[in-house]
C-alpha cells in the first residue's frame, strides 16, 4: 500500500469525501428546467470545504489551528445541508435523497464534534 497523509486515515475525512461524492451525483440529476449554476457552484464549494478544512487544519501541525479549521470544517457541513434542504424544498432534489444525505451529514457532524472535543481536551480547554 502507498504512503498517505496523515489525514487520509481519519474517519471523518473519509466519510466527507464520500459525502460530496454523493452530493455530486445528486447534482447531475438536478430536477428543474433551470440550472441554479451559482447555487450548485456554491454547494460544491461548501461541500468540498467539509472535508478540505479538514486536510488543511491536520497539515498546520497545531491544534489550535486544526481546531479552527475544524470548526470551519464543521460551518461548511451546516451550510451544504441548509442549502440541500434549499433544493429539496424546491424539488430539485426527492426527500428520500435529501433524508439519505442528512442522515450521512449527522453521523458527520458527530464525529467531527467528537474530534473537535478530542483537539479541545489537548489544548486543556
Amino acid at each position: 500500500m502507498s504512503e498517505k497523509f496523515e489525514f487520509e486515515n481519519l474517519k471523518v475525512w473519509q466519510r466527507s469525501v464520500d459525502f460530496i461524492d454523493t452530493i455530486f451525483d445528486l447534482l447531475e440529476n438536478i430536477n428543474s428546467t433551470r440550472k441554479h449554476f451559482r447555487l450548485m457552484e456554491q454547494i460544491e464549494a461548501s461541500g468540498v470545504s467539509v472535508a478540505a478544512n479538514i486536510a488543511e487544519g491536520k497539515g498546520r501541525h497545531s491544534d489550535k489551528e486544526y481546531l479552527k479549521f475544524l470548526y470551519y470544517s464543521r460551518g461548511s457541513l451546516y451550510e451544504t445541508v441548509t442549502l440541500l434542504q434549499v433544493f429539496q424544498k424546491r424539488q430539485w432534489i426527492s426527500e428520500q435523497d435529501y433524508a439519505n444525505i442528512q442522515k450521512e451529514a449527522i453521523l458527520i457532524g458527530k464525529m467531527l464534534n467528537a474530534l473537535i472535543r478530542s483537539v479541545r481536551n489537548r489544548l486543556g480547554e
